[in-house]
């Protein structure tokens, strides 16, 4: 009880994390999220059957049985006059890291599962289709009777199961070691209480195992009325091996099951599930080719990893949803993804595995994916197969909001004109925000009025608070970017970008005429965050302006280095380079010698990529952190516009830029 206490009584006084003072209005966004943890029937009010005895009693102040916030806050308060000294030491150590996020197609996303026959605790045999058909899916839940790790979730999977039952979607707990007998689960089943009946799976013969290729006993498969794989990984980011949280962070399978009914993709679609291994016997397997199928295999891997761009409205020239359109550009397909330019990731795979480096926005085809698509490109008859083994169509707002309708949206006060041949200049627009205060922005998405000539944008705040009316540079780091494949941002739970009051905004634009004369009106919509943020994110940058790349060299380097001047949390990297550009480099030196962060042996100008990081990586005060990029001035160089030109730092495409950019965050 003291316990309980003294952390809920830190989220009401100043506490001290790493050095920094949270003030008491973030204290109160964290108990907020406390108090919606407990509010399990989300009615805004706690009772008592939903918030431990003890607790519950400190919290009811007027003893009338319900605590709305309001009171929830006065009490904690209440409990924070009296905390000892001890109380802001709960919060010097940072929490646990959150699960790693996964490559979605090395984990099986989008792929048709098996149509598995399981039987139940009491012997009853279920089908996978027909549970899955019943409603809009079915989550399979990994647990067991004697995993630490699955005991705790084992009340927060059977409570699920009434929240899922109101969105259509079935749930099936499955136990697959043969060591936890039916009486110990039994026994573990007979404390808990749900108004749905949630089957529970004995899979010993490791047949649905070895179908979902499941990894832990912790780990939980969203699978939609078609059988296809949408989620897979943690539950949420409460538990894990060696750490227990109050409440979780990030609830990863709602999240994804929320994006998937709205018809999009999920935003994270695998992590790893911390839990107690499992050892699932391999069978063997074969694929012939005459196997393959468009609707079965490639239809899921397009939709997985081209069709965000390549659909009716999207940015890319065509779209890639239907078997006719990918027949036609089936050669074109087969170049641009046996030469690795589709899709585009240029991130070297071997160098981020030899330093333990991943990346969550990886969007570079699997092995399987790449083997199973070239091999149906290249077959004489491409099969389609069966319609019914077609994954559900994603839909795409016609408005362009990927997240729905903005709560600020500003954009350019007239059209920029872009002809219709040749090369432009870069574009440089201003564009008034009208804000009158200071907001913080969870996310935000560029909208390119004409997208197929918006090769790139990168914005840039001008602060009058700062006396910068006019002045602005792209190496200080930018605010919101618009590259090919991406042009939103965001930001977890707590982490927040600052738009400050009476801001102004600078659109540098990349356009690319494209054969005929258009206008273009780009936007850019802010949503604001809910909640008063505990991290600010940043854009920093390791950057040279002072190089000289001489005529005709193939291979000339250029190196930027900075010391970081305090503990900072990295997120993401993003090189900029003209078409000069060949290849970047971001490392660091540390105790056990230099550490690629991200190595781009092959840098394409056509693609702005930004890297983030599957993980926050901490860099203590002090690191020496380096860019090294290198550049082609020769002839070789099919985009170099003047290999008899010594090239220097410019704005211009012609010109050269040496930017390593990097997003982190601070605490605030």
């Amino acid at each position: 009880m003291k316990k309980l206490l003294l952390i809920l009584s830190a989220f009401a006084v100043v506490t001290v994390i790493g050095g920094r003072l949270l003030r008491a209005q973030q204290a109160n966004s964290q108990l907020r999220s406390k108090f919606d943890a407990f509010d399990s029937n989300k009615d805004g009010v706690l009772t008592s059957s939903e918030v431990p005895s003890k607790l519950f009693a400190s919290l009811d102040l007027d003893n009338d049985g319900r605590v709305p916030p309001k009171e929830a806050l006065q009490a904690v308060r209440k409990m924070g006059e009296g905390a000892t000294n001890e109380s802001p030491a709960a919060s010097k150590e940072p929490g646990p890291l959150p699960p790693a996020i996964r490559k979605p197609g090395e984990m099986g996303i989008g792929r048709l599962v098996e149509d598995v026959t399981m039987t139940d605790l009491e012997g009853k045999s279920l089908k996978m289709s027909a549970l899955a058909k019943k409603g809009k899916g079915l989550v399979v839940a990994y647990t067991s009777a004697t995993c630490p790790v699955s005991k705790r979730y084992l009340p927060v999977l059977v409570r699920l199961a009434d929240d899922l039952a109101r969105q259509g979607i079935a749930l099936v707990l499955v136990n697959p070691l043969a060591s936890d007998s039916a009486e110990q689960i039994r026994a573990q089943l007979g404390n808990l209480k749900s108004s749905s009946t949630v089957p529970y799976i004995r899979d010993t013969s490791y047949q649905l195992s070895r179908a979902l290729e499941a990894t832990t006993t912790t780990e939980v498969f969203f699978i939609d009325s078609t059988r296809t794989l949408v989620y897979r990984g943690a539950l949420d980011d409460q538990y894990g091996v060696n750490y227990s949280l109050d409440a979780p962070r990030q609830r990863y399978l709602q999240e994804a099951i929320r994006d998937h009914l709205a018809g999009r993709m999920p935003l994270i679609a695998a992590t790893e599930a911390p839990g107690c291994e499992l050892d699932v016997p391999t069978a063997a397997k074969s694929l012939p080719a005459t196997a393959i199928t468009y609707h079965q295999h490639v239809s899921r891997i397009l939709q997985q990893n081209c069709v965000e761009c390549h659909h009716d409205g999207g940015m890319a020239p065509f779209s890639l949803d239907e078997p006719t359109e990918v027949i036609d550009r089936a050669k074109t397909i087969l170049r641009v993804v046996s030469d690795g330019t589709m899709p585009p990731w240029f991130a070297d795979e071997e160098t981020a595995k030899k330093h333990n480096i991943a990346y969550s926005n990886d969007r570079s085809l699997s092995k399987a994916d790449r083997e199973s698509l070239v091999t149906w490109l290249r077959s004489t008859d491409k099969p389609l197969g069966p319609l019914s083994d077609a994954p559900v169509p994603l839909s795409f707002d016609s408005s362009g909001w990927t997240h729905g309708a903005p709560d600020l949206v500003v954009g350019f006060a007239k059209p920029q004109r872009v002809k219709a041949e040749g090369k432009m200049p870069y574009a440089n627009v201003t564009v008034e925000t009208g804000i009158t205060e200071d907001k913080w922005l969870q996310g935000y998405q560029i909208l390119p009025g004409a997208k197929e000539v918006v090769h790139h944008a990168l914005v840039f705040v001008i602060d009058p608070a700062k006396g910068r009316v006019e002045n602005f540079r792209e190496q200080d780091g930018f605010f919101a970017a618009y590259v090919p494949g991406g042009g939103t941002e965001r930001l977890p739970a707590g982490f927040a970008k600052k738009l400050p009051a009476g801001a102004r905004l600078r659109f540098q634009m990349h356009y690319t005429p494209n054969g005929t004369a258009t206008d273009d009106l780009t936007r850019i919509g802010f949503y604001f965050a809910t909640q008063p943020p505990v991290n600010e994110v940043h854009v920093a940058s390791v950057v040279n302006t002072r190089f000289a790349i001489p005529a005709g060299v193939a291979n000339h380097e250029v190196i930027a280095q900075r010391s970081i001047p305090s503990d900072v949390h990295v997120m993401s990297f993003l090189p900029h380079m003209h078409v000069r550009g060949k290849a970047f480099r971001y490392e660091v030196d540390a105790a056990e010698g230099t550490r690629t962060l991200l190595d781009i042996p092959r840098y394409d100008f056509n693609w702005q990529l930004q890297y983030n990081l599957s993980q926050p990586l901490l860099l203590k005060k002090g690191t020496k952190l380096r860019g090294i990029a290198h550049y082609d001035n020769s002839s070789a160089n099919p985009a170099n516009p003047d290999p008899s030109k010594i090239v220097k730092w410019g704005p211009q495409t012609e010109d050269e830029m040496m930017i390593g950019y990097i997003t982190y965050y601070l605490p605030l």
